[in-house]
């Protein structure tokens, strides 16, 4: 992995949003699998990749390095989990845009859980992102009301929300290497995934799209994230990671005719509009 250092770092992260952009498509393209049996497959991949990448990073010391993230690691690793889970159910029960433009309000709710949780100050600039955010999503949430999507776009949320929560308990503890509850989080979610699915046994065919979206879509996506990030500003990572929400609907649209309603397109501009800002405003910031 060494030859990746040397990849400049927002290339890397524009890599993994572009990869990370095609898990709408993959989870569409299933034949016969259920949701949970797709979460199970695609979190077994994942989890595969992590411990490749873990091993190859920590060596001898990879269980020591598995401990050291301790309860922290431990609780945000279960979160995690639940928001893949959520990721999973949310695009098998919406579109793929919807999905992506409610994942993009992550920011808006690390603001919020930030301001209740670590006592950090909501300025005026952060407030009207976040009220341009909820106003884009209730855009978005209406009109899917009739088209029977409205539990999963709740489940939508999942995926942000862990996220937010993940991000915290990483600022909570900022000496603790948290790379390794990624497995923790892909161990869980093939728990969830085999708890939830009456049997584990699908297509070749099915297991197969298992192994691109586990192992190549989530999996290289945050290897490219996690060593692009180290090299590339915070705020930068963030507006690059919005080409997820503008790919991942486009390869819907494309490869199997999924065309939300223009009100979706509108909610989801004004939602990544106030993504912007709160972005513009961290910048200020620093």
């Amino acid at each position: 992995m060494n030859f990746l250092n040397r990849v400049p770092g927002p290339f890397l992260v524009f890599l993994g949003a572009c990869t990370l952009s095609f898990g709408g498509l993959i989870v569409k393209s299933f034949e016969g699998a259920t949701l949970w049996q797709i979460l199970f497959w695609r979190s077994v991949f994942f989890s595969i990749v992590v411990l490749i990448f873990i091993l190859i990073n920590y060596k001898k010391n990879f269980l020591n390095s598995v401990y050291k993230i301790g309860l922290p690691g431990l609780f945000g690793g279960i979160v995690l989990s639940c928001g893949y889970a959520g990721y999973v159910f949310a695009m098998y029960n919406t579109t793929v845009a919807n999905a992506n433009f409610i994942i993009q309000t992550q920011t808006i709710f690390l603001a919020i859980f930030g301001y209740i949780f670590l006592k950090e100050k909501i300025n005026k600039l952060t407030l009207v992102s976040i009220l341009i955010a909820f106003a884009g999503i209730f855009l978005m949430l209406g009109s899917s009301l009739t088209a029977g999507q409205m539990i999963g776009n709740i489940a939508a949320f999942v995926m942000p929300i862990s996220f937010a929560v993940l991000i915290l308990t990483v600022r909570k503890y900022p000496n603790i290497d948290m790379i390794p509850l990624q497995l923790i989080a892909g161990i869980g979610a093939v728990i969830i995934g085999y708890i939830l699915s009456s049997k584990i046994i699908i297509s070749s065919h099915d297991i197969f799209l298992g192994f691109i979206a586990g192992f190549f879509q989530v999996g290289l996506g945050f290897i490219f994230i996690t060593i692009g990030a180290k090299t590339t500003p915070s705020a930068i990572v963030g507006i690059i990671m919005l080409t997820e929400a503008v790919l991942g609907p486009l390869w819907a649209w494309l490869f199997i005719n999924e065309a939300p309603p223009l009100m979706v397109f509108i909610g989801g501009s004004i939602v990544i509009s106030a993504v912007f800002l709160q972005f513009f405003n961290r910048k200020i910031e620093e």
